[in-house]
């Protein structure tokens, strides 16, 4: 009798350990929320400077296109638009609009080589993190950091780095020059 409790008292440690394992690791709570994001599109600042330090009309005081894409879905359904763009100060943000996915553990969004029809595994070779997507759904931006050309990448990667899965990518299409 004794060693038949034991037995029960085991299997049932061993269940709430899986269990809070799978809560911790896998996060399937997650599916059931979504997080949402509704960030502007930065603009000019009235009067910004250049990169001198002069105050001055010579910064354009418009948002410019480098390239866009539509998200196509891939482990999960992902919509969307991708968007390249350059800042009146010179920096560089991806800007995802009308945007939505599954959500999810460890999600970044990347800068890739490999395109959105790739194998899956390119994804994470040679890319740019620009880090931990904020939110599931919605418009947000991302900065791409300084010394990098976002426009020498051919996708925008929804990532899982959990998992080494991609939820959706964009191929980046250059905007024609004005």
């Amino acid at each position: 009798m004794r060693r038949r409790t034991w037995v029960w008292l085991g299997a049932a440690v061993a269940a709430v350990v899986l269990g809070v394992v799978t809560l911790v690791w896998f996060q399937p709570q997650r599916l059931f929320y979504d997080s949402r994001v509704d960030e502007a599109l930065p603009s000019a600042a009235a009067g910004a400077a250049d990169s001198t330090g002069r105050i001055g009309s010579a910064l354009p005081t418009d948002p410019v296109d480098l390239a866009t894409g539509t998200f196509v879905s891939l482990e999960h359904e992902t919509i969307g638009t991708a968007r390249v763009v350059r800042l009146p100060d010179g920096s560089t943000v991806v800007r995802l609009e009308g945007f939505e996915t599954t959500n999810g553990p460890a999600l970044f969004v990347y800068l890739s080589q490999n395109a959105a029809t790739g194998e899956e595994a390119g994804f994470d070779d040679e890319f740019v993190d620009l880090g931990p997507l904020k939110g599931n759904v919605g418009d947000q931006n991302y900065v791409v950091p300084e010394g990098f050309d976002a426009t020498g990448y051919v996708s925008v990667v929804i990532w899982c780095d959990r998992f080494d899965a991609a939820f959706g990518a964009a191929d980046l299409v250059p905007a024609a020059a004005p």
